[in-house]
């Protein structure tokens, strides 16, 4: 595959998580500037929520009728327009929580969609895709830098206008890609296809069964971490709360970089408990800051995002990805990204919004925080033991 391929996909790659990072970390504390704070958790309740509607939409109709890339630009197009209307509905919490909705709903499938075009475009997965996967963090980061760093505009409504800009022009930029026919076309759809019940009764073991629900279970306490962590870094005196953010996807650049090297000496196991260690140890550092405002610890916290992301994460696909056979690998995955994206985030969304507005009724009185950063540490703690002590060493890592 020719360098010019991989270069217009490393940059639909950095429009795709451009548009993402623009607004899901300083959503937070313009909401808190608005008098929205109560509601924090339902601004991150909307992905999670189209987490599980989008597998759905993929294996239903955008797999099976249309070009990938023309669907990429109807989504974009409709989805900018949403968030580009949404800081006009500020003034009412539930219209503008449906309008992140909305957005959401657009945006959501679209992050299957690119992967499946640059898949179909690319001839060694394995190696080529991080290369151009990387792209998207780097587009995260960029996101994060402009409208923090650079704008200052963390507790405006900016973001949310440089996020539906983003969203039109990778809009017409879709139309630039090249042509992707429909991938299951001529397909029967099915519900237990699509939901990935297929792809589960055939992975059916008592490892996978621990698996995902270890997956499941984590995913609640680690949706902590995206609602409330902006606000309490600027409630702690950072300066640009969502470029000190950026430093975790800057951490996961290098940690994804070095996976092969750790997969090779850990395995698939140890990679997942040192994950979920990462998550534990992070909201401990915040829960210790929380009463003197320790920058330093805060600062760890957020650089431990590489560890907590990639070992989780990206292991865990990758261990479904051995799991599976060529038949049901993509139900596997979007079986995986409904468990934890949706089912799990969706949860944890919740929970952790019931727990904030029970404990933290002043998110500028750091003492609050305190307790806050505990539970879900706690909570981290007891899947991890459970995953460490129930899941068994595969015979040999995978290299």
């Amino acid at each position: 595959m020719s360098p010019r391929i991989n270069t217009r996909l490393g940059l639909m790659m950095f429009l795709e998580f451009f548009i993402w990072g623009a607004w899901y970390v300083t959503v937070g504390n313009y909401m808190t500037e608005i008098g929205l704070t109560g509601v924090i958790y339902w601004a991150y309740t909307v992905s999670p929520i189209a987490a599980v509607v989008s597998p759905f939409f993929l294996g239903m109709v955008a797999d099976r009728f249309f070009a990938t890339e023309k669907v990429l630009a109807l989504l974009h197009f409709l989805g900018g327009l949403a968030i580009l209307a949404a800081p006009s509905s500020a003034h009412s919490a539930v219209f503008f929580i449906l309008l992140l909705l909305l957005h959401v709903l657009f945006y959501m499938p679209t992050l299957g969609l690119a992967n499946s075009l640059a898949f179909h475009h690319i001839e060694d997965q394995e190696k080529t895709f991080p290369r151009i996967r990387v792209f998207g963090t780097l587009g995260w980061i960029a996101a994060n830098v402009l409208v923090s760093a650079i704008l200052g505009a963390d507790a405006t409504p900016i973001p949310l206008y440089i996020a539906g800009a983003a969203s039109i022009l990778m809009a017409a930029y879709s139309l630039t890609l090249p042509h992707t026919p429909p991938p299951a076309a001529g397909a029967r759809p099915t519900f237990r296809a699509i939901a990935g019940l297929d792809a589960l009764s055939k992975l059916s073991s008592r490892p996978f069964h621990i698996f995902i629900w270890s997956s499941l279970l984590i995913c609640i306490p680690l949706s902590a971490y995206y609602a409330y962590a902006p606000v309490y870094v600027s409630a702690s005196g950072f300066e640009s709360p969502a470029f000190q953010m950026s430093f975790g996807q800057m951490s996961e650049v290098l940690f994804m970089v070095a996976m092969p090297l750790f997969f090779s000496r850990l395995g698939v196991k140890w990679m997942l408990v040192t994950g979920m260690a990462a998550w534990v140890l992070r909201y401990f550092l915040f829960a210790s800051a929380a009463t003197g405002g320790n920058h330093a610890l805060i600062l760890l916290g957020i650089l431990l995002h590489g560890i907590c992301y990639d070992f989780f994460f990206v292991t865990g696909q990758v261990y479904v990805d051995k799991k599976s056979t060529d038949d049901i690998r993509g139900q596997a995955q979007g079986f995986l990204v409904l468990v934890t994206y949706g089912v799990g985030m969706l949860l944890g969304a919740q929970v952790s919004g019931w727990v904030f507005n029970a404990l933290v009724a002043d998110p500028n009185v750091l003492a609050s925080w305190q307790r806050f950063w505990f539970l879900p540490g706690a909570f981290a703690l007891g899947v991890m033991l459970f995953f460490a002590a129930c899941f068994p060493r595969e015979k040999s890592p995978i290299r």
